[in-house]
C-alpha cells in the first residue's frame, strides 16, 4: 500500500466514523441537519486529517490553518470532526443542543476550541474568511483558510460580494469548497433560485475553480493540492455531493435536510455505516 492509498484509506475511516457521530449526536438531541452534515464529511474529513496544519494540544496556535464552516447549520459534521481529532471528548457529542451544551445548533467560537468563527447566518462566513486571508497577507504569515459553503447559500448577495474581494485582492491563500447537494430547505436549489451555472459565475469573478466528485477523497486531496499550488488567485472547488450521503433512506431526500432520525432510524443508519 502505498503512502497516498493510507492516507485515502485513513480519511475514508474518519469520514464513515464522523457520520456515525453525526447520526448518534443530532439523534439523541432530536433535532439538527443530517442532510448536509453527511453530504461534507467527505471533505472535511479530508481537510482534518490530511490537509490542514492544526494542534489540538494547541488550539489557538498562531500558525494553525483557519477553517469556517460557511453553512454553520452543518456544525454536527465540524463538531464530529474536532472531537474525532482530538480538541474535546467524544463524549461530549451527545450533548448537541441541550441547555449549558458548548455544542449548541451553530458553532460558538468563544466555548468550543477548533471553532474558528460563529457562523449560522447564511452567507457571512465567506466575508469573514475573506479577512482573515488578508490579515494574513498584511502579517506575512503562511496559514491558509479554508471557507465551506452550502449551495443554497450562494444564492445570498454578501457570497458574491465576498467573491469579488478575494479576487480583487487575489488572495492564493483562501480555498473555498461548495458543498454541492443541489438540495436546501425548501426544495431543490434550482427550483427555488437556480444559481447555475455555477463554475462560471466563480470564474468570472476571478477565481480558480476546479470542480470533482465530493465524496472522491482522491479528487478532494488533489484538488486541495491544486488549490495550494495556485498562485495570484483564490480557489474554489466545487464538489458535488450527495445530500445524506452513507444512509440509504436520507440520501437524496430533502425531508432530512433539517429533521432528526427516531431512534429505530439511527439504529438503522448505523447498521448501514458499521
Amino acid at each position: 500500500m502505498t503512502m497516498v492509498e493510507a492516507d485515502v484509506r485513513l480519511i475514508a475511516e474518519k469520514a464513515k466514523e464522523m457520520r456515525r457521530q453525526i447520526i448518534r449526536m443530532i439523534g439523541a438531541a432530536q433535532s439538527g441537519h443530517p442532510g448536509g452534515s453527511l453530504s461534507a464529511a467527505d471533505i472535511v474529513a479530508t481537510l482534518y486529517f490530511h490537509e490542514m496544519r492544526v494542534d489540538p494540544a494547541q488550539p489557538h496556535w498562531p500558525e494553525r490553518d483557519r477553517f469556517v464552516l460557511c453553512k454553520g447549520h452543518a456544525a454536527p459534521v465540524l463538531y464530529a470532526a474536532l472531537a474525532e481529532k482530538g480538541f474535546f471528548p467524544k463524549e461530549e457529542l451527545l450533548t448537541l443542543r441541550r441547555i449549558n451544551s458548548r455544542l449548541q445548533g451553530h458553532p460558538d467560537m468563544k466555548k468550543l476550541p477548533g471553532v474558528e468563527m460563529s457562523t449560522g447566518s447564511l452567507g457571512q462566513g465567506l466575508s469573514v474568511s475573506v479577512g482573515m486571508a488578508l490579515a494574513a497577507r498584511l502579517d506575512q504569515v503562511a496559514w491558509r483558510v479554508y471557507a465551506l459553503l452550502g449551495d443554497g447559500e450562494i444564492q445570498e448577495g454578501q457570497v458574491w460580494e465576498a467573491a469579488m474581494a478575494a479576487a480583487h485582492y487575489k488572495l492564493d491563500n483562501l480555498c473555498a469548497i461548495l458543498d454541492y447537494n443541489g438540495l436546501q430547505i425548501d426544495g431543490p436549489c434550482c427550483e427555488v433560485m437556480n444559481s447555475e451555472p455555477v463554475a462560471e459565475k466563480w470564474r468570472a469573478f476571478g477565481w480558480h475553480v476546479l470542480e470533482i466528485d465530493g465524496h472522491d477523497i482522491t479528487a478532494i486531496i488533489g484538488a486541495l493540492a491544486q488549490a495550494r499550488q495556485t498562485k495570484g488567485q483564490p480557489t474554489i472547488i466545487i464538489a458535488r455531493t450527495i445530500k445524506g450521503k452513507g444512509v440509504s433512506f436520507m440520501e437524496k431526500q430533502v425531508g432530512w435536510h433539517g429533521t432528526a432520525p427516531k431512534p429505530e432510524q439511527v439504529e438503522a443508519a448505523l447498521a448501514e455505516l458499521a
